[in-house]
């Protein structure tokens, strides 16, 4: 047993670990600032949107509840959640070829035949302790190549966690918008029907045409199927949220309210840190390390195996004796295997983990430019609703002004009615286009946010 542990001593020592060293993938020229960039936005080196709470800065009470609901129930997340959980119990299992393996048995066999011995009986107990050393680094690659693994599921829990909030924010919002648009329907509802009444009295005195009195009723009319439809839009947006939260859609109520909208600043991260600012990324990344690490195991089949094992036991015709005799037998001794010949799948084996080791860092490359891509197209989309915004603005105060004047000059009698509805038309249709410019700044909010890695951040503790 001595020899056995000095060989094994020995052993480690000497043990190397064959195939390449990890090496971050070649840098991608990611430029000092993004494109879409100007004075507005400032730029910050650490990130400051909030671990995974970014969302409070939309400072929406009902919001943040909903996140709350969706980060514990959702399915989805659950799915992912139980990968990530396997992918940690194969770090154990690759990390348990470190160590040997002890086993035991025995069995009792009982035996005759037509000779003069008659019957016996035979109890035999044996013990096996086996250690193939890690000569060549095969099992340390593979502990560290499901380290990795486990460090990328890490990060697509994390980046499909983002990509749920990021829907269920929009569905929200979309829902608050259309809350808001309901409420519009509403007054231009309440509006036509008054207009309908007016034009039927001034009908009623002669003073006023019969086209008056159609006109007002085609347009009360279309404004009331336009509120009806716009229901089932809400209810859908309601049926998303309630999947999302991981509930059907009938246990789920969200009341109509009225909604302040809140645009929060955005502070930009520069494009270097905007690598470790994304989980798909780090999870590229570490796809990269796993795949340079399962280079290293299969160069390891090219080199001998060796296998230190000690096999013992105990047999003997009686119980009583089996009870209490000692040692009856015994083996030890190291065993040493090479594969001389094997048709050349080692070969292969080779060529086949460099080649995806070659595609891992294609794909790290490629989720890297989407990621730049994503964050130039929401900084530009943003950039264009915000002064879209303002411009929007003008047009709807001015929409409301002329249909003022416009009612007004009706009243006097100095304009005929078709005037007023074209006006009253345009003014409705301005009002509507603003609430959906706000749902699309809401939107590209949100959007810019995940581009940005949503306050992401590598994980600091080590797989377990």
């Amino acid at each position: 047993m001595r020899k056995i542990s000095v060989l094994a001593l020995s052993a480690l020592l000497t043990a190397c670990a064959v195939g390449p060293d990890y090496k971050a993938p070649p840098a991608i020229e990611v430029g000092a600032q993004y494109k879409a960039s100007h004075q507005d936005w400032v730029q910050i080196s650490e990130d400051s949107l909030g671990k995974e709470d970014w969302w409070l800065r939309f400072k929406d009470d009902t919001l943040n509840r909903l996140m709350q609901e969706l980060n514990q129930s959702n399915f989805q997340l659950a799915e992912a959640l139980a990968t990530y959980e396997a992918a940690l119990a194969s770090v154990r299992s690759s990390r348990a070829g470190l160590f040997p393996n002890l086993g035991t048995s025995a069995d009792y066999t009982r035996s005759g035949g037509d000779n003069q011995n008659g019957v016996s009986n035979t109890y035999q107990a044996t013990g096996s302790l086996s250690w193939e050393v890690d000569l060549w680094g095969k099992v340390r690659r593979q502990v560290e190549a499901s380290k990795n693994a486990a460090q990328a599921s890490e990060a697509d829990v994390a980046n499909l966690r983002l990509s749920l909030q990021a829907q269920l924010a929009k569905a929200y919002f979309s829902l608050r918008m259309t809350d808001e648009q309901i409420a519009l329907l509403n007054r231009i509802v309440a509006s036509y029907e008054k207009a309908v009444q007016v034009n039927q009295n001034r009908y009623d005195q002669g003073v006023a045409a019969r086209a008056d009195v159609v006109s007002a009723m085609a347009q009360l009319e279309n404004a009331r199927a336009q509120a009806i439809n716009i229901q089932s839009t809400r209810q859908q947006y309601e049926s998303t949220i309630a999947v999302l939260l991981g509930k059907a859609p009938s246990q789920v109520t969200i009341p109509q309210d009225a909604f302040v909208m809140t645009i929060p600043s955005i502070p930009t991260v520069l494009p270097a840190s905007l690598l470790w600012h994304r989980a798909d990324i780090y999870s590229a990344e570490r796809a990269v390390a796993k795949a340079n690490e399962e280079i290293g195991v299969a160069q390891a089949a090219w080199f001998p195996s060796l296998n230190l094992g000690v096999n013992g036991g105990l047999s003997q015709n009686t119980l009583a004796n089996w009870l209490s005799a000692p040692l009856s037998f015994w083996s030890l001794g190291p065993a040493l295997a090479l594969t001389i010949f094997d048709g050349g799948a080692r070969s292969a084996a080779v060529a086949s983990s460099t080649a995806q080791y070659q595609g891992k860092v294609a794909a790290y490359r490629q989720t890297v430019l989407n990621a730049l891509k994503e964050v130039e197209d929401n900084m530009t989309l943003l950039n264009t609703l915000n002064r879209q915004h303002t411009v929007q603005q003008r047009a709807l105060a001015a929409a409301r002004e002329s249909l003022k004047i416009t009612r007004n000059q009706y009243q006097a009698g100095l304009v005929n009615y078709l005037s007023v509805t074209q006006v009253e038309n345009t003014a409705y249709n301005t009002e509507i286009s603003a609430l959906q410019l706000m749902n699309q700044r809401l939107n590209a909010a949100v959007d810019l946010i995940m581009a940005f890695g949503g306050g992401w951040q590598v994980p600091t503790t080590q797989t377990q």
